[in-house]
Formats: structure tokens, C-alpha cells, sequence
């Protein structure tokens, strides 16, 4: 497990723990890269909307150690993601921001959210 606290200039120890995943499972190239963009992805979101940057709040990551199933956590009160807006309709094309979730669904092979959207576990398949 990585703890973290809520600070963005912790999001580069998201790199770290990814090689040492990828070295762990083996992960070819396209398995590494869709796993460094969604942690970081989920790390991210988790400093910045879950506990709104505040430091004294942590972000915590556990990984299956048999599967590649890795959940992110953090200490906000979560969110209801059936109600995000669908960042590839023509209206909000243009629009900075928003496509986390959306890539991350992508790039996984399973994902969801638990604990009122405060957790979210990513499955990818080896």
C-alpha cells in the first residue's frame, strides 16, 4: 500500500509505483501506459476533488498482489458518477477537464467505484 498525501507534486510517485507494477506482472508496453494513465488519473482526482488538496487528507493505494486489480481511496465523501456529464458530446468537446473518468473507463478492463464513489477499483487483465 502507498499513502499519499493530498498535495499535486505527490502525483510523480505515481510513475514509480507503475514500473514497479509493470516490472512485477511483466506488463508489454500498451498494459503499462494504460495503467500509468489511469492511476494517475485516479490519484489525481482523488487529490484534487476528493479532498480538495487539503494535505492533512491522504490518498491511499492497494494492489491485489495476485491479480492486477489496484484500488485508489481517498478521505472525501465521494461523488455520484452516473451523473457525469459525457465529455465526448459535441457541446463539451472543447472543454478543459473532465475526461479522467472517462479514459480511465477506457483503459481499464473492469472498473468501479465503491464507498459512495470514494474508492475506485481498476482490474486490468494480464
Amino acid at each position: 500500500m502507498l499513502t499519499l498525501a493530498s498535495d499535486p507534486s505527490n502525483i510523480n510517485q505515481v510513475e514509480q509505483l507503475v514500473h514497479q507494477i509493470a516490472n512485477r506482472f511483466k506488463l508489454d508496453q500498451e498494459k503499462h501506459d494504460n495503467l500509468l494513465i489511469s492511476l494517475t488519473e485516479a490519484v489525481n482526482n482523488a487529490i484534487i476533488h476528493g479532498n480538495k488538496q487539503d494535505r492533512s487528507k491522504t490518498v491511499s493505494i492497494c494492489m491485489d498482489r495476485i491479480r492486477l486489480s489496484i484500488r485508489v481511496s481517498d478521505q472525501g465523501h465521494g461523488f455520484n458518477y452516473r451523473s457525469l456529464p459525457d465529455p465526448t458530446c459535441p457541446e463539451r468537446i472543447c472543454e478543459c477537464g473532465g475526461r479522467g473518468v472517462f479514459l480511465m473507463t477506457q483503459l481499464c478492463d473492469r472498473m468501479r467505484y465503491i464507498d459512495g464513489g470514494s474508492t475506485v477499483e481498476m482490474q486490468f487483465r494480464l
